[in-house]
């Protein structure tokens, strides 16, 4: 059962971005990008108010850089489907399990990003989960 509404052309949104931000940290670095993203249609808080839909989240201005880097334009493959499929019935593990942020520094993972706690790394990004108080819905189990 899904945790969110995705008709098959949002799996195939999911899936291409699932490719373009993550491939080269292969399936559980995929896993954790649609984590993140699936996490951001379930709230209704922070930057993420009122986007409860897959191409609302996929689409917000600047919120992936593949999409600020045209790296989004590749077609979606079966093996990212089924991630993304994966994604969408609830499927998320740490580091990525209530976070709500990622990115990939030069370096070091900050303690912080833009107030938010660093929760850990996979392999070249880092993840991080709302303050208390901020976005506590994301704890809520489905």
């Amino acid at each position: 059962m899904a945790v969110i509404k995705a008709p098959s052309k949002h799996i195939d949104m999911l899936a291409r971005l699932l490719r373009a931000e993550a491939v080269g940290e292969g399936k559980q670095g995929m896993l954790h990008v649609g984590a993140v993203t699936v996490n951001r249609v379930r709230v209704d808080c922070s930057d993420f108010e009122g986007l409860n839909t897959l191409p609302r989240v996929i689409n917000q201005p600047t919120a992936f850089e593949a999409l600020q880097h045209g790296m989004y334009y590749q077609r979606a493959r079966e093996s990212e489907r089924r991630l993304a499929r994966r994604n969408v019935k609830g499927y998320r593990s740490w580091p990525a399990r209530y976070s709500l942020w990622y990115f990939r520094p030069a370096g070091d993972c900050p303690p912080t990003w833009y107030d938010q706690s660093l929760v850990g790394r996979y392999k070249a990004h880092c993840f991080y989960e709302p303050i208390a108080g901020e976005c506590d819905e994301i704890y809520n189990v489905f």
